[in-house]
């Protein structure tokens, strides 16, 4: 097997091997997370990046070739070792590598392997179902990690432990405010929401508040990133709404007709088709506003870090992971979260449901006053920044962790 990248001069001597078992790619937050870890440590000396699955071009669509570039030979080395590891020829531990797993709901592992453990052992848990049964699953890891503070305080209450909260992050070369195309028609409002249709995500809620918003402004427009890799997943979504979301003959999310069937005008809704995160920028630019009112959040939110970064002013639900992008003046905060009952398998205390009617109050002062969208707009992408919510200095942070369990 090849040494690691030499783009920067490395002591192989003293490099941390560190294998992520998930899929890197562009298309969801796991991937992303995966794709900006890698890309950060292969560019240090301190860290050899390994992902437990296997990198492939196809998968970074939108992604700068000049990324490509820099990664390459990570990339390559990450490969050989996987198919190496899968061949059992290696053996992590005398390898002396540190492992990242991911678990979900339940403490479930996301991916099956062959129960390999390494040096060091971290198990990062994103779930959003407040019932843990059992920790099982996580015994064997030195270390806990998740991303807001909602949930650090559910594994500290059911495990001892030890457990690390880091929050995600966006790429500040990427997101950052900027001046619009011109390519929208100036005269209209444009509402920016996204996230893969569920009942968590409240999409529900974004519609039912909007169709009451846009009865009263003809301008208002609703640009909506719904679309996901797993569209059987959202079929069937109702919520509160009169008419489910379904699938056409060919497998695809019919997104316009369920949100014209459930009352929003044609002319006032454009269907975003799934899109590569670097291009992402591009259309939070145009927006005025974006609204992400979800349920519950385990990290923070992505679209709305996002949004904010670009110096959208954001309408932000004040529950769970949520709360930890919220301060002075950055968003606007639904304050009013009612109690949710979701569905028989996930228990949902601490989840939030946002009032219909503080949605489209929030939408009104953002529509009639352009001084405080700018002023929300400015603060939050300084906040942003301040707060080190990029996903450079997440990469810094998991790094020092690491380095506290050696």
């Amino acid at each position: 097997m090849r040494q690691g990248p030499t783009r920067r001069k490395r002591n192989v001597a003293v490099i941390q091997k560190v294998l992520m078992r998930w899929q890197a790619g562009t298309l969801s937050g796991w991937g992303l997370l995966g794709l900006n870890l890698f890309e950060q440590w292969a560019a240090g000396p301190d860290i050899q990046p390994l992902m437990g699955m296997p990198l492939a071009l196809r998968d970074f669509p939108g992604t700068s070739p000049l990324r490509f570039v820099s990664m390459r030979p990570a990339m390559d080395f990450s490969n050989e070792f996987l198919e190496a590891l899968t061949a059992a020829k290696i053996d992590l531990r005398e390898h002396a590598v540190m492992v990242i797993d991911a678990f979900g709901n339940d403490l479930a592992p996301g991916i099956q392997h062959a129960g390999q453990l390494g040096l060091r052992n971290v198990a990062r848990c994103i779930f959003e179902n407040t019932r843990i049964a059992s920790t099982e699953t996580v015994d064997p890891y030195d270390s806990l990690l998740c991303a807001s503070e909602w949930a650090a305080h559910l594994l500290r209450a059911n495990t001892r432990k030890p457990v690390t909260m880091i929050h995600e992050g966006i790429d500040h070369s990427l997101f950052f405010p900027g001046p619009r195309s011109g390519l929208l028609d100036p005269e209209c409002f444009y509402v920016f929401t996204g996230g893969k249709i569920e009942f968590r995500k409240a999409q529900d809620r974004v519609i039912l508040a909007f169709r009451e918003f846009a009865s009263r402004h003809d301008d208002a427009v609703l640009v909506a990133a719904w679309h996901s890799p797993w569209p059987t997943r959202s079929a069937g979504f109702q919520g509160g709404l009169p008419e489910p979301l379904q699938l056409d003959s060919t497998g695809v999310l019919q997104i316009r007709r369920w949100v014209t069937e459930n009352g929003i005008k044609p002319h006032q809704f454009i269907e975003l088709p799934l899109t590569a995160n670097s291009l992402m920028p591009a259309v939070l630019r145009e927006m005025d506003c974006a609204v992400q009112v979800s349920r519950c959040e385990a990290c923070t939110n992505l679209p709305a870090m996002e949004a904010m970064a670009c110096g959208v002013p954001v309408i932000l639900a004040d529950n769970t992971g949520m709360q930890d992008l919220i301060d002075t003046d950055n968003c606007i905060a639904l304050r009013s979260q009612d109690r949710v009952t979701g569905p028989p398998d996930v228990a949902t205390e601490g989840w939030g449901d946002s009032r219909v009617e503080e949605i489209v109050e929030a939408l009104e002062t953002l529509y009639v006053d352009t001084q405080r969208r700018r002023r929300i707009g400015a603060r939050a992408a300084q906040w942003i920044l301040e707060h080190r919510r990029t996903w450079r200095d997440h990469a810094a942070s998991l790094k020092a962790h690491l380095r506290t369990l050696l």
